[in-house]
């Protein structure tokens, strides 16, 4: 049998709460062996959290997570995996990108507004009296 870890090693492992953990399972995402109340995580459960993390992090769903952790199966040496991995990729790198693109537009215009009240309040302040 291999090598099995605590869920409160999976926790400190990849600094999530045993409910993050709970829930991938409820989902189906990842399945424990169960011994009792125990969860114990093999190498393969290890593996499935660093990639659904990872694919959280790079902003794809749960769904296109499991889809993509399913296709490990198909029996092609990961080549449909790798490939839809891929498309799935390219696709959300476009929408980052496009979305880093209006985040610069509206930090852009939101300097300018301020810098235009900036301007205008000096412009109302009074002048101060210098004679004292």
């Amino acid at each position: 049998m291999d090598k099995v870890i605590t869920i409160r090693e999976m926790c400190d492992q990849f600094q999530v709460t045993a409910r993050t953990l709970r829930f991938y399972e409820d989902k189906e995402l990842i399945s424990p062996i169960r011994k009792g109340q125990k969860r114990l995580y093999t190498k393969r459960e290890i593996t499935r959290v660093k990639l659904i993390l990872r694919g959280k992090r790079f902003g794809f769903s749960l769904e296109e997570i499991r889809e993509l952790l399913d296709l490990y199966y198909l029996g092609d040496q990961q080549k449909t995996q790798i490939q839809r991995t891929y498309d799935l990729g390219n696709h959300r790198l476009q929408e980052m990108q496009a979305q880093r693109k209006e985040l610069e537009e509206s930090i852009g215009e939101l300097k300018e507004r301020l810098q235009a009240g900036l301007e205008w309040l000096q412009a109302k302040q009074e002048p101060q009296n210098l004679e004292a």
